[in-house]
């Protein structure tokens, strides 16, 4: 073996350490392999820092690695600076080559060039003793845990997967610090947004459009941190998910009318006198549960490291449990587990073999990277392999969203699952946990996969979207869904489109059935808002062009005689566009959307939502909202809860009363 002379400089430097003593040294092992997997895994390209490792045993051909992490690391100045540090070189040295059956630790700390003398070696030692061992992830179930149901997936479907390859760090530039080193507790969060919509002048830009929405993750989160005691990161709130999240009394289509029925109302706008709000309500066709298909799902679940958290795995599995008993006899399930390489947990299962199902989610254990490109493409083709003419498969992916191994950026993920929905074969993901949650990579894959996101803090929230939502959210009744607003200069000059930032099309998308959009599912309901500002009105806030274009001229002619036949005059025209389940040639429903548009039944529903939409400006911080604030938002939310028949709409206003105070 060719001798390093870096090596040998650094041993003979090293000769006055003082010794240490074996549990030291074990303890040292611990946090500098914590270390080496941080920072040579998570700085490959572009990828986040890969998260803790607590269920991966050690291993003794680790030994060979050491050469690379300190080339990787470039920590010799660091090194050479402490004697303390010094040792945990040492020990690295003389321990390795023996580390084979090491037990491993529970979440081990890093190491830093300050860690020993800020903490005794013995205390280290005596925390590495105490920490409790992960077991690894599950194995596959045997054949006779789990009977294969009529349609079993292909013998080829795992073994295709190769083995993953291990990852290390390009070099470090000279002198150069790994970022991953002392930061293992850091919030690593990221949400999909963009800045609120602004306020548009219809003379410029006459027609809005954008996807429908029916995701709930935002609400969730919101609640999460409020209850945590703090006010949620404002990237985290996406207003139309917060109003979607409640369920509305709209009137539903019927039989023989188009899938979902549009109401639109028109209101005073509650945080200004001067503008008026136009709500537009979309409710699906009402589920007929008893003539629904059979259902094939798959349950993709994160196992890697950071899932060990009550609030992670734990949680996952009882949720997961709950939805066992809203399938018949003739559904199907299976599991597919990832965490450093996928691997299938249990095969298609007839939903009847409960017990059989219940024992494969309990024998989850937490450990290991994330592998979640490979257990996607696993999960697929499980899903296709059960599929039966006239069935309906879906994949479901619980995770707290990190995949930091394979294919490991949104856009690459989503553009696989993209072309997979072509399949019929269609994911939701679900979200647990907070620090690291990946909100922006679930949105993408949700929305890729014609799926909805959800995120689950609580098992009652895991009842909601797992039981009550289970039918709308698995059984689409109108695909790629798109909104388009014309709007009547003579009646409208300016207007704002509250939320639905990260759902923007473009003009010319409305008309293109290539482009996708949301999918409404049995008895979803979707709201939408505007806030609107008509020709004088004191709230304008663009002054009126010095010079007028002979198109927006043009585009005014003829606008002040377009009544309705009630006689009141249209604010614009709504526009619709959806396919109905597999088809690939859209319908167009159209209807005008007139000044005088009020149902009293459905008053305090639309007041709701304004109430809520109220609710996520005040936690971006909108600047459209002028003195209307906490209080205005919860008189006009208490005196319009309605029903409230699991209590979502009290439990609101008590958490708008709880961010006031975290406001002050």
């Amino acid at each position: 073996m060719t001798r390093d002379p870096e090596l040998d400089r650094l041993k003979a430097a090293l000769a006055a350490a003082p010794a240490s003593d074996p549990e030291a040294k074990a303890a040292a092992l611990a946090r500098a392999l914590e270390s080496f997997e941080n920072s040579a895994l998570a700085r490959q390209g572009s990828a986040p820092p890969l998260r803790s490792n607590p269920g991966r045993p050690a291993r003794a051909g680790l030994a060979n690695g050491v050469r690379k992490m300190l080339d990787a690391l470039k920590l010799k100045p660091v090194l050479a600076a402490t004697t303390s540090v010094a040792a945990v070189a040492v020990g690295l040295i003389v321990v390795l080559p023996q580390t084979d059956g090491l037990p491993p630790t529970q979440n081990p700390a890093p190491v830093t060039a300050a860690a020993p003398e800020a903490e005794p070696a013995a205390n280290r030692a005596a925390d590495a003793a105490a920490a409790p061992v992960t077991e690894p992830v599950a194995e596959a179930a045997p054949a006779s845990a789990a009977p294969m149901a009529r349609k079993a997936a292909p013998d080829s479907a795992v073994a295709e997967l190769a083995p993953p390859t291990p990852m290390l760090a390009a070099p470090m530039a000279e002198g150069a610090v790994s970022e991953t080193i002392g930061q293992s507790g850091d919030n690593t969060e990221a949400f999909a947004n963009a800045p609120p919509n602004p306020v548009q002048v219809v003379r410029e830009a006459p027609v809005s459009t954008f996807s429908v929405d029916v995701d709930t993750a935002s609400y969730a989160v919101v609640r999460n941190s409020l209850l945590a005691g703090a006010l949620p990161d404002p990237e985290a709130v996406r207003v139309e998910e917060m109003v979607n999240y409640f369920p509305y009394a709209y009137p539903a289509p019927e039989v023989g009318e188009p899938p979902f029925l549009p109401t639109v109302t028109v209101v005073p706008t509650p945080w200004n006198a001067g503008t008026r709000l136009v709500h537009i309500a979309l409710q699906g066709r009402l589920p007929d549960v008893a003539a629904r298909p059979a259902l094939n799902l798959v349950f993709l679940i994160d196992t890697s490291g950071s899932m060990d958290d009550p609030a992670k795995l734990p949680l996952l599995r009882q949720s997961l449990a709950l939805t066992l008993a809203e399938l018949r006899p003739e559904d199907q399930v299976a599991i597919v587990a990832y965490a450093g390489s996928a691997g299938e947990v249990l095969p298609p299962t007839p939903a009847s073999e409960r017990g059989a199902i219940l024992d494969a989610l309990n024998r989850l254990q937490a450990g290991g990277a994330t592998a979640g490109a490979e257990g996607l493409a696993l999960a697929y083709r499980l899903a296709e392999s059960m599929t039966a003419a006239g069935e309906v498969s879906r994949v479901l992916l619980a995770t707290d969203g990190d995949f930091n191994v394979g294919v490991d950026d949104p856009e690459g993920l989503a553009a696989y699952v993209a072309r997979k929905r072509g399949s019929g074969v269609y994911l939701s993901v679900l979200g647990f946990g907070r620090g690291n949650l990946d909100d922006a990579t679930m949105q993408a894959l949700a929305q890729a996969g014609n799926g909805t996101a959800a995120y689950i803090d609580t098992l009652q929230e895991a009842r909601k979207v797992l039981v009550d939502q289970l039918t709308g959210a698995l059984f689409p009744i109108a695909d790629d869904v798109k909104i388009q607003i014309e709007w009547n200069p003579a009646e409208v000059a300016e207007y704002r489109l509250i939320g639905y930032e990260t759902r923007a099309l473009r003009r010319e998308d409305f008309n293109n059935d290539a482009v996708d959009a949301g999918d409404i599912g049995a008895g979803h309901a979707v709201t939408a808002l505007y806030e609107v500002t008509a020709p004088g009105s004191p709230a304008l806030l663009h002054d009126p062009l010095r010079y007028g274009t002979a198109v927006a001229d043009a585009m005014a002619e003829g606008t002040e005689a377009a009544p309705s036949e009630a006689g009141a005059a249209e604010l614009g025209v709504l526009r619709l566009r959806y396919k109905a389940p597999r088809e690939t040639v859209s319908a167009l429903v159209e209807r005008p959307i007139l000044a005088g548009e009020i149902d009293e039944a459905l008053l305090p529903e639309v007041r709701f939502a304004a109430a809520i939409a109220g609710f996520g400006q005040l936690l971006r911080g909108s600047v459209y909202l002028g003195d209307w604030g906490w209080e205005q938002a919860i008189a006009l939310a208490e005196a319009n809860r309605g029903e409230d028949r699991f209590g979502y709409r009290v439990e609101a206003v008590n958490l708008m009363r709880l961010a006031q105070s975290l406001a002050r």
